[in-house]
């Protein structure tokens, strides 16, 4: 059984500002600090569990670009409290989990298909796994309100992030 974590493996997650606000917003990439994958080949099973309460600011992004200057460390530690206080509670919500149902290998990668428990729901997910040098990558939008989160917002609902988060997955390539 292989087994992932922080210290070889990387959670990004990309949220994205709206409203008419929003050009004093950012987009944000975040990276979750604490989470378990495990991987199964005999089985062909995959469990993950992430921390939502470890997810830290890693940048603000401009077009998709890393701008490590737009932020500072107290805006960064205020969003880190917005984001795992108000908007995913971790205190009542402590773990996200993904169980996989189904593993397919498709051409050189993936077809995972599974659910995902967050914020006290439980979603049919499916995750296209590919190469991408000597890593496994996976990328998956998720649709915050599908879960019961409400995304967050300020100023009246003049500024606020989009419903829908990336998060990318990469793990080392083994074999």
């Amino acid at each position: 059984m292989a087994r992932y974590d922080a210290y070889n493996s990387e959670c990004l997650v990309f949220s994205f500002k709206d409203g008419l606000l929003a050009r004093l917003a950012h987009d944000l990439k975040m990276q979750v600090e604490r989470f378990s994958i495990e991987v199964d080949d005999e089985s062909r099973k995959i469990q993950a569990t992430f921390d939502p309460s470890s997810l830290q600011v890693v940048c603000a992004q401009i077009d998709g670009q890393d701008d490590a200057s737009a932020l500072s460390n107290g805006d960064k530690k205020k969003i880190h409290e917005n984001i795992t206080k108000d908007v995913l509670r971790a205190h009542k919500h402590p773990e996200i989990r993904f169980d996989s149902t189904e593993v397919v290998s498709r051409g050189e990668g993936f077809t995972v298909e599974g659910q995902l428990q967050l914020y006290g729901c439980s979603r049919a997910i499916q995750l296209e796994v590919r190469p991408v040098g000597g890593r496994w990558v996976t990328e998956v939008t998720i649709h915050q309100p599908d879960f019961g989160i409400k995304p967050y917002t300020a100023a009246l609902g003049a500024l606020r992030i989009k419903p829908d988060v990336r998060v990318r997955v990469s793990v080392p390539r083994e074999g």
